[in-house]
Formats: C-alpha cells, sequence, structure tokens
C-alpha cells in the first residue's frame, strides 16, 4: 500500500504542475493501481470543473456601473453584433460581424425589429453616419469601404482591412487593422481623394474625430490612444490599456471601449483630463453611439446584445 500512496501522490503532483520530473520515468517506476486511476480522473474532473467554473462565472458576471451612472439591456441576442449608427433620419443600423461574405448590416424598425439592409458584408466591423446615410467599412481583406444611402450601395474607396471609421460631417476617417503596416486615411467624398495620415501602424481599431477638430486613434496592439498632429508628432494619450478598440469622441469628451474577451470597460476621458471607468465586467465592447449628452448605446459583443447607458440626474437639494 505505500508504494500505491506514493503513485497517488505523484499523480496529484502531476495534475497541480508543481513537479518537473518526466512523466514518463515516474510512469515506468511506480504502477499505477485500479484506485490510483480512479482518484486521477477526479482530480481530472475537478480540475475541469474549476477551470469551467471560472470561465463561467467571467461569462455571467455582472457589469459594474460607475455612481452617478446606470444601464439597462437594450437589445439582446444578436450573436457577432459590433458597430452601431443612427442615420439623419434617426434610423438605427446594427452589423453582425461575420467574415466571409457573411456579414450582414441591419436597420432596426420602430417597434424593435430588425431588417436585412445589407447582406453579403466580411466583417462589417465600423458604422458610422456619412452625408445622408452610413459609411460601412469591412475588416475581412483588401475589401471597399461601401455608402449606404436611399436604397443604394456605393463604393468609397478601397481599404486593406479597414475597422473604425469617424466623420467630421464632410470627410470621412478609417483606420485599417493591420500588424504594423496599418494606416490612418481621410477620404474627401468631393474630390474622391484620399490621404494617408499615419502608416505603420499595429492593429488599429478606434478613430474619433472631436467637436473641436482633434483626430484620436488606438492601437490595440500597443495598448494605447494617441491624438494626431499634423507634424508627425502624435501625442500618447492613454496607456496601457486593456484591448483597445472603438474610440468616439463628443462635447463630454473621448470614449473608448476595450475589446478584450474578458473584464473589458468602456471609459471616458473627459474635458478636464480625467479617465472615469463607466462601466467594468464587458465582455468585447465595440462600438459607442451617442443619442444625447449622458446617453448612450454600446454594443456587447461577447454576450451578443446592445446596452443603453445613461447619466443619472443629479438629486435636488
Amino acid at each position: 500500500m505505500l508504494g500505491e500512496e506514493n503513485a497517488c501522490n505523484q499523480l496529484s503532483t502531476i495534475v497541480a504542475g508543481s513537479n518537473t520530473t518526466p512523466l514518463t520515468n515516474r510512469m515506468t517506476a511506480t504502477p499505477f493501481s485500479s484506485s490510483c486511476r480512479t482518484q486521477g480522473l477526479w482530480l481530472t474532473a475537478l480540475l475541469a470543473v474549476l477551470v469551467g467554473g471560472f470561465f463561467g462565472w467571467q461569462h455571467f458576471a455582472s457589469v459594474t456601473v460607475a455612481d452617478g451612472w446606470s444601464f439597462r439591456v437594450y437589445l439582446d441576442g444578436i450573436a457577432h453584433v459590433s458597430a452601431l449608427a443612427k442615420d439623419r433620419d434617426g434610423a438605427l443600423y446594427i452589423s453582425k460581424e461575420l467574415s466571409h461574405e457573411q456579414g450582414i448590416l441591419f436597420s432596426r424598425a420602430a417597434d424593435g425589429s430588425l431588417t436585412q439592409a445589407v447582406v453579403g458584408l466580411s466583417k462589417p466591423d465600423g458604422l458610422v453616419a456619412f452625408r445622408d446615410g452610413v459609411a460601412i467599412s469591412q475588416e475581412g481583406g483588401d475589401l471597399p469601404v461601401l455608402w449606404l444611402h436611399g436604397g443604394q450601395i456605393e463604393i468609397l474607396f478601397q481599404g486593406r482591412s479597414v475597422e473604425g471609421l469617424a466623420s467630421d460631417g464632410q470627410s470621412l476617417y478609417a483606420v485599417e487593422d493591420r500588424k504594423g503596416d496599418g494606416r490612418l486615411l481621410r477620404f474627401d467624398p468631393l474630390t474622391r481623394v484620399l490621404t494617408v495620415l499615419r502608416s505603420g501602424l499595429s492593429e488599429a481599431e478606434g478613430v474619433a474625430i472631436c467637436p473641436d477638430g482633434q483626430l484620436f486613434y488606438a492601437e490595440k496592439g500597443k495598448r494605447w490612444v494617441k491624438r494626431w498632429q499634423a507634424d508627425g508628432a502624435d501625442v500618447l494619450v492613454l496607456e496601457q490599456l486593456n484591448a483597445p478598440g472603438f474610440l468616439m469622441c463628443n462635447d463630454e469628451g473621448l470614449w473608448i471601449t476595450e475589446d478584450a474577451t474578458h473584464r473589458a470597460r468602456l471609459l471616458l476621458l473627459d474635458r478636464t483630463g480625467s479617465l472615469q471607468t463607466i462601466l467594468s465586467g464587458l465582455r468585447s465592447g465595440q462600438t459607442v453611439l451617442s443619442l444625447a449628452p449622458g446617453h448612450l448605446l454600446l454594443a456587447e459583443q461577447g454576450r451578443g446584445r446592445v446596452l443603453e447607458v445613461e447619466r443619472l440626474p443629479v438629486p435636488s437639494r
């Protein structure tokens, strides 16, 4: 029995991963009895339960909201939800980010139902209101950025894994999600000229143009957000983020979502330069769409839903 106990103890150590003795040597030196194998199966099963429980907790753990804010589920059951935009008429568009021409752009009716507006897209990961319609990016390869308006589709320019889009009402800004050779672009719809504002970007996913004209972009691969400068000396604004993805800028400041599969956040860099965590515990935060001051929609891809986020009214004294 002493040899059997030693063998079982060794098996426990193997499962725990703390013994560096070669496994084959130990197996040869000590034969395993039936009871020892049973113990090993129980230990393996226990580890599987613990690991599964951890990831289950990560999936179902509640989102935490900052004081002074609230959120609710606005839309649910939209697998691969990614981009959000409203056109000039107030119609809400929602993208389903699938590759190989399986991606879909939905429009949401007043009764909440979703209608397919565009099909055959490859990873439609960027949407923005543009002129009298919406611009659509495709991250799935060397594919065009499209313009949906009046029920028609028009090609704006040819891109390379274009993800984030932004507009100042005149030009269209875009970033390419590529490893080390991505670009920050500006497209003039009147002249049809595409200008490269910055190159050599690493997994650039987000771009935002502020009301005052400041231009920001996020590089997920480098975990930072920068402010673009015409002289090339771009300013580091935020760093050590958890997979920064989408950016949006309004009068409240710069909004950032983290595209991490677990523990992602919705952040606000306000006008005073203070970084606030509005939501935490998200799974793959995507587009933030401003509806009004202190009122947003947020696509949470990891849970297949859209959240409505609102600033609570200040209590009267």
